[in-house]
């Protein structure tokens, strides 16, 4: 059994980062290469001469959808803030809810939206056991069109404490999003331009693309006891017929598969289960730790991440454990930007 202590570091305050560069590929970018065991300090602006002509990246296109949510309980007028999860064919929310007293069913919320104003009143139905609740908007609009305007960017709380700025609408988003879904971004995309991706095409980098939507439990702190412990929370994810042929295609020209980021390592490795990539529709709990053997992904590019959580593991494990700490404390010692809005580091 593997203690959780050993994934545990201690980063200086100053060094997570509260705002985005203003453009997106000048974010540094740490080269690691798993044969040579070296280490490298580049730009992400370099892709297109870090990798090789045939190689394959897979990016991950789901939307970020304004999910945090501000109001006051209508009972006590006590402040009250949560987290839209998803809404089901009836119109029910799954969500996330806090506030200083103990809320109970029946409950009903005004929730405030991004103007600043008053807007819909949301019935807290039931609590579920697992901690989220069961609530209904008293209102006809879709869930989608309500959070445009109720909503707020998700930031994780270690960004401004969660308070976003209007600018966030467009950063913390990657700027090939399609389909809305995720509660949080997948954090490498967010380094890539349009100029980018068409300088990674002419180089002769083919892109390809999945979809996974994050939940909030790809970025909670594990903690149980030891890491064999935990299970991590189903998502949803699809991965197309045309996707597995293009990874294929690049595997018979003898090109490498590079995910730009965890979540797309997490659903390429769901869909070649079996030891064949296969499409795939459907629920992945998939939680990748030692001594994991990966079938499909021969790269891997990612944010630096939070202490004891399960993509620490996920990148420990498949850069070498030794390899990944050195690789973070030279990240620490040269004073790169940490999370969400900070650097990169590509695994090779």
């Amino acid at each position: 059994m593997t203690d959780l202590q050993q994934y545990d570091y201690h980063l200086p305050p100053e060094l997570i980062a509260q705002h985005p560069l203003a453009n997106r590929e000048d974010a540094r970018l740490m080269v690691i290469r798993r044969e040579s065991q070296s280490i490298e300090h580049m730009h992400v602006r370099d892709l297109p001469e870090i990798l090789r002509e045939g190689d394959c990246l897979v990016i991950n296109d789901s939307r970020v959808i304004p999910a945090r949510l501000v109001g006051y309980r209508q009972s006590t007028g006590g402040r009250w803030k949560g987290l839209f999860l998803q809404a089901d064919e009836h119109g029910l929310w799954r969500l996330l809810g806090k506030a200083r007293t103990k809320v109970y069913p029946g409950e009903k919320v005004t929730l405030i939206n991004r103007f600043g104003r008053d807007d819909i009143t949301l019935e807290l139905a039931a609590r579920q056991s697992d901690g989220t609740w069961v609530g209904r908007p008293l209102s006809n609009e879709d869930a989608l069109s309500l959070l445009e305007r109720v909503g707020r960017v998700p930031l994780p709380p270690y960004i401004r404490k969660g308070e976003m700025l209007e600018s966030d609408r467009e950063y913390y988003q990657t700027v090939y999003a399609r389909h809305p879904g995720s509660v949080a971004a997948p954090t490498a995309g967010l380094h890539f331009t349009e100029r980018l991706l068409e300088r990674l095409i002419d180089a002769g980098i083919t892109i390809t693309r999945l979809t996974l939507h994050i939940g909030p439990g790809t970025f909670r702190p594990i903690k149980t006891p030891t890491v064999e412990d935990h299970r991590m929370e189903p998502e949803w994810g699809s991965l197309e017929q045309t996707a597995v042929d293009t990874i294929a295609a690049c595997r018979a020209r003898g090109g490498r598969v590079v995910a730009v980021g965890t979540t797309c390592t997490r659903l390429l490795e769901t869909a070649s289960a079996n030891g064949v990539l296969r499409p795939y529709r459907g629920m992945t709990d998939l939680f990748i730790r030692p001594p994991y053997r990966f079938r499909t992904v021969d790269g891997l590019m990612t944010n630096f991440h939070l202490p004891r959580t399960t993509l620490l593991v996920l990148v420990r494990t498949f850069g070498g454990d030794e390899l990944i700490r050195r690789a973070y404390q030279q990240a620490i010692e040269l004073r790169y930007r940490f999370y969400s809005y900070g650097d990169a580091m590509l695994i090779l």
